[in-house]
Parts: C-alpha cells; structure tokens; sequence
C-alpha cells in the first residue's frame, strides 16, 4: 500500500510537471485569435511562421540564465539572418538575437516580455516594421505599435539605450514601397523625437538607392542584406554603441606631433565651452550634448531631431596656423568646424553633402581633416581630398565644433601655429 500510495505522489508529481511545461510552452506559441492582445495590425499565422515562432522561442527560454545582461538585438528575418552572435560584428559584446524571420511589429510586442525583458537587457537595438507592409497595414499603425514597444522597454528600465534603427529599403515588387517605407520612418522620428532614451539611426538612408530603393549589390533579394549589407549596418550601430559604452572603451593614446599643441585632451572638456561657458574638466557640457569619452569628443545625438548647439575653444587663434582632427561621422550627420567664425562642413559627405564624390571618404570610420590658414584664407581637406582651397577667414577667433543632424565624433584635435 505505501508503494501504491508513493507511486500515486510520483504520478501526480509527473502530471503536475507535465502540465506545467505544457502551459509553458503554450504560452510561447502564437495566440489563436487576436483577442486582448496588445497593438493593432497582423499577427501572422501561417503554418511556417507559427512553426519558427515556436521554435525559436522555445529556444531562448532555455537560455535565458545565459543570455542575462546582453544587448538584444530584436526584430524580424533582417535581424535573424544576422546569426546568434551578430556576425561577430561587436566583439566582447554579450549580444543576444531576437529575430524571427516574418515577424512584425505587434509579433514582437506579444513576444517583448519573455524573449526580451525576461533577459534584463543592456541595451536593445530594434529593427521591424518592413513585414507588416507586406500584411498591407498602415504606417500609422505601425508606427503605433512601434510606440507601445518603446513604451514597454522603458517602463522595463528607463535608463537602458534603445537604438532604434530606420526601416530598411525595399522595393514595391516585395510590396513595400519607398514611399510607404519614406512614410513609417518619419513616424518613427516622430515617436522618439525627445526622448533621449531613444538613438534614432538613419539606416533607410544609409541604404536608399536614388529612388528610395534597395540596391540589388547590397540586397540581392531586395529585402535581405548580403555580407556587405551587415557589414554596412554594423558599421553605422558601431559609433552608438561606441557612445553608449559597448564598445570602444580602450583610451586613445595618440600623441601631437612635435610643434603641436592638443586642444582637447581626450578625458574632459577643458578648453571648451559655449564662448562665455566654460566646461574646464567637465565630461559633459551643460546639457548633455557634448561628451568627452575615451579620447573622442562626442557630439551625441540630438533628441530634438535638429537642434544647432556650438562647443568653442576658450582661446582665440590669430596666428596662421596648421589645424588637425580626425573626425567620424553616423549614416547622413550633419555637422561642422568653426574656422575663427565661417563654418567648414564637416559630415557624412557620400549621403549629406555637399562633396557627394570623395572617393577617399570613409563612411562611419574615422577620417582626417586638415586645415591651413595662411594670411586669412584656409585650405581644407579630407584625406587629402581638397574640399575648400580658399575659405576666407576673420583676422583671429576660435575653433568651433557644431553638431546638427545624427552623431559626430572628433578626436585628436592639435593645433600648430606658424611664424
């Protein structure tokens, strides 16, 4: 009988265990119907996606001890086919990929709090919203369930960066149109314009053929990044997360070359300020839009989307003299270098102008401008490409830095004055 009776504790035990992992793995399956779920618009149900969807998440429920801590990167077949560890773009970054290929924007809102949230990420990096064009939803209803997701990962922490990235390019033979895709990423900028939280990426840009296309050289199949596609995209995350602390976090010990004088020393903002403020060993201006990190002077991001502020030397120079920096640049920033008072664009030039044909550019990686001033006029480069070859210039003033449009960085910033 106490066999009997152990046996019965053992069965139930084994019931109650079977049910629970059963519920478990229910609640990781795609809802059957629409009803009290979050957002609007589809939910794909076909047999192959609801089939992926099981698989992948079931997946990542036995890794999320493991997964604790990263930085998640979220979204639909663009961000799977990225592979688990993102290619090996970020090294010794603990990332985690949340992709599921077909999935859109309310997919990922059902989903946000166990493949996402459950992980206490470090960061999240998102990308969605071209499959719910191809469901023919609307960019307004896009764009709002875009909203709800921002929403839930800062009520989830309100201090970790959200990277938001911009609709890839398609085209209209896949049913996504540049203007419908045009028409969701200005209702994306829209969603996140103050919120600091939240570092809008101008990818559609990065990408965009003239027409507002995909390029079959970067997208074979017009929807899918090749390895040069990643390659591109990595390349326009990597100065964020540079900024954000993810990566990059080495010092810059490069030294001025003798007779050259360092006007930014790489830890803080001493001599620099707003010309009459002065931010002598501050890390950050005033309002939080000029940032000393690592050797680079960051220009972040404007959460206001265009907002013109202007970081000055504290010295004025009326010498000639020989100016050096290396600057770096996120897909279409708009930025610039004050000479005494005249603005030298300073820029991502291939996408925002005004020198469209550098063929020596280096888009998002470091680039060295160069500016002479002799008896008032400047001549500037890039690379040793010629972008000014008489910028006419005050009799003395300071060396200024703007930012406009996306992120810019500005490193090793050394001086020579002639006789």
């Amino acid at each position: 009988m106490k066999f009997i009776a152990a046996l019965s504790v053992v069965t139930i035990a084994l019931v109650s265990a079977f049910t629970f992992n059963l519920q478990a793995a229910s609640s990781l399956d795609i809802p059957a119907t629409d009803e009290g779920l979050p957002g609007a618009g589809p939910i794909r149900r076909a047999d192959w996606f609801t089939k992926l969807w099981s698989q992948k998440r079931n997946a990542w429920a036995q890794r999320i001890e493991k997964d604790q801590n990263a930085l998640v990167f979220l979204g639909d077949s663009i961000t799977q086919g990225w592979g688990d560890d993102i290619g090996g773009s970020f090294p010794g970054v603990k990332v985690a990929n949340r992709g599921i290929s077909g999935d859109t924007t309310r997919g990922v809102l059902i989903r946000l709090k166990e493949d996402v949230l459950a992980l206490k990420p470090a960061g999240v990096v998102l990308l969605i919203g071209t499959n719910d064009l191809e469901e023919n939803d609307e960019p307004e209803v896009i764009a709002a369930n875009l909203k709800l997701i921002i929403a839930e990962l800062k009520k989830h922490n309100a201090k970790m960066p959200i990277v938001l990235c911009q609709v890839f390019p398609s085209s209209a033979s896949m049913k996504r149109s540049a203007d419908k895709i045009k028409k969701v990423n200005q209702l994306y900028a829209a969603a996140v314009k103050g919120d600091a939280q939240v570092t809008l990426i101008e990818t559609h840009t990065l990408f965009a053929d003239a027409q507002g296309d995909a390029k079959k050289e970067e997208f074979p199949d017009l929807l899918h990044p090749n390895k040069a596609g990643y390659a591109k995209w990595a390349a326009a995350i990597r100065p964020v997360l540079g900024t954000l602390g993810f990566v990059e976090s080495e010092s810059d010990d490069f030294s001025p070359e003798p007779g050259f004088v360092s006007l930014f020393n790489g830890r803080d903002l001493t001599g620099w300020g707003y010309k009459t403020n002065n931010f002598d060993g501050q890390i950050a201006s005033s309002e939080g839009r000029y940032v000393a990190k690592n050797g680079r002077l960051i220009v972040t991001t404007p959460p206001e989307g265009r907002k013109i502020a202007q970081l000055w030397t504290t010295h004025s120079f009326p010498k000639d003299f020989v100016l050096k920096l290396d600057f770096r640049a996120t897909p279409n920033a708009d930025s610039g270098v004050f000479i005494r008072q005249p603005q030298l664009q300073c820029r991502d030039y291939p996408l925002a102008g005004p020198y469209t044909n550098l063929s020596k550019y280096k888009p998002q990686d470091w680039n060295e401008m160069i500016v002479a001033v002799t008896n008032n006029v400047a001549y500037c480069t890039c690379n040793g490409e010629v972008l000014n070859a008489a910028m006419k210039v005050p009799l003395t003033g300071p060396i200024g830095l703007e930012g406009d449009r996306g992120q810019m960085e500005y490193r090793r910033i050394r001086l020579q004055e002639l006789p």
